[in-house]
């Protein structure tokens, strides 16, 4: 992928023009999204095949009220008890999925809910994925923030009073290297007590790398675990091959991270089996790897910018609280991360159910911490966002608002000694 694809402020050239028609109208000019490039690390483990089969033997339709009645009496919930309370047979037992789910989540997360910000340090992006604002033939204002920015963006957040902080690029090799992720890392070290990454997936040996810069849990999302779907929504890039990003969260802990983050993109696909898949992915991680703090996010599909037609028409609120009831329900030790995607009034509800972590203060754009947090004008440009938040409360709100509502906010919980 060359840089000359990027649109940064003007137009693309005829020749990027040409190859955008042909990656969008040609499947034969792509490269077989289930084979691995070159410099793709591979490693040995039977994950995948484990989800993909439950997955696609998964007839949802199949599945009755008895079969979800059977499932909320059981004391453990089993795969096939997932799949009955996945199906549409569940939705009308939400009220009994909910209050099962909220008695689990005090039983091992009492009332606590934590919060975290996420820090965008470039949108430059070599993978054309259809729906991603950053995607490489989006005309867009492109940033990448330099370590001095990236510094003085960090301040303004830990000054607010945050804790933890989520890094994130676009995802571009050339653009945003190892090297420069590792550098953010040894400064968000400087000023926050947990950070998290959510980049293009790496090789074990720079996932260890980036843990000793200071990165504490990886966040991958599949988007889709339907990898026929997957093959037409990812058309060039990295992140175009399915298996190299399904193995990312196990490389990571393979390098020590201490935890990682599962998700799919909901409207994607067909909602109901990439919200299975997603939590057999971290089912079978937990398995495999006792000692890692697994947690799932639970992102519907949100407008970008120059595509008026991304939105989450198949995945109503109700649905995604099912979804989640149903993660909460078969994993009651999982993290559950609900962005500002959502709604302030699903946020705020599903927080007393089953959500244990959730955004504030959050832009999705590049450089323009200091206008949000301070109201001040940033010096110099800003990068456009991935996608459009629909809660944009600051940290000192949310603290504020989940503090109403009798439960606990956390900032951390995590002591280096």
């Amino acid at each position: 992928m060359q840089n000359q694809y990027f649109v940064d402020g003007g137009h693309l050239s005829e020749e990027a023009l040409q190859k955008k028609h042909q990656l969008e109208h040609d499947p034969a000019c792509r490269t077989n999204h289930m084979e691995y490039l070159p410099g793709m690390e591979q490693i040995s483990s039977d994950i995948a095949q484990r989800v993909l089969s439950e997955m696609d033997g998964y007839s949802y339709s199949h599945y009755t009220a008895k079969d979800v009645t059977a499932a909320l009496g059981h004391p453990t919930c089993s795969i096939e008890d997932l799949k009955a309370l996945l199906s549409p047979a569940a939705e009308p037992f939400l009220e009994q999925m909910a209050v099962r789910a909220h008695q689990e989540t005090q039983k091992h997360f009492g009332n606590t809910v934590y919060l975290f910000t996420p820090l965008y340090i470039a949108n430059y992006c070599e993978n054309y994925c259809v729906y991603c604002g950053f995607n490489c033939y989006n005309h867009i204002s492109r940033m990448k923030l330099s370590m001095e920015q990236i510094e003085h963006e960090m301040k303004i957040i830990a000054d607010s009073g945050m804790e933890e902080i989520l890094l994130l690029t676009g995802e571009s090799h050339s653009m945003s290297d190892i090297s420069y992720i590792g550098n953010a890392c040894k400064l968000a070290r400087k000023y926050f007590r947990m950070v998290g990454l959510e980049i293009y997936p790496v090789n074990t040996e720079d996932y260890r790398y980036l843990h000793e810069c200071g990165a504490d849990y990886v966040t991958v999302f599949q988007e889709t675990y339907d990898t026929d779907k997957y093959e037409t929504l990812h058309l060039l890039g990295h992140k175009r091959i399915w298996p190299y990003r399904f193995d990312a969260q196990e490389r990571a802990l393979r390098a020590g991270m201490r935890g990682v983050a599962c998700s799919a993109l909901l409207g994607l696909s067909d909602f109901r089996k990439d919200a299975l898949a997603t939590a057999l992915h971290a089912y079978y991680l937990q398995r495999k790897y006792p000692h890692a703090e697994l947690s799932l996010s639970c992102p519907r599909l949100r407008p970008i910018i120059n595509n008026d037609k991304i939105n989450p028409l198949d995945v109503h609120e109700t649905q995604l609280c099912q979804i989640i009831c149903a993660y909460r329900i078969f994993l009651p030790f999982a993290g559950i991360t609900v962005s500002s995607r959502e709604s302030v009034s699903f946020r705020d509800g599903i927080m007393k159910i089953a959500a244990t972590k959730v955004s504030a203060g959050v832009s999705t754009g590049i450089g323009d911490h200091e206008s949000k947090y301070t109201g001040k004008e940033a010096d110099g440009a800003s990068g456009d966002e991935q996608f459009e938040i629909n809660d944009s409360r600051s940290f000192t709100t949310m603290y504020k608002d989940i503090a109403k509502e009798g439960l606990q906010p956390v900032l951390n919980d995590y002591l280096y000694i």
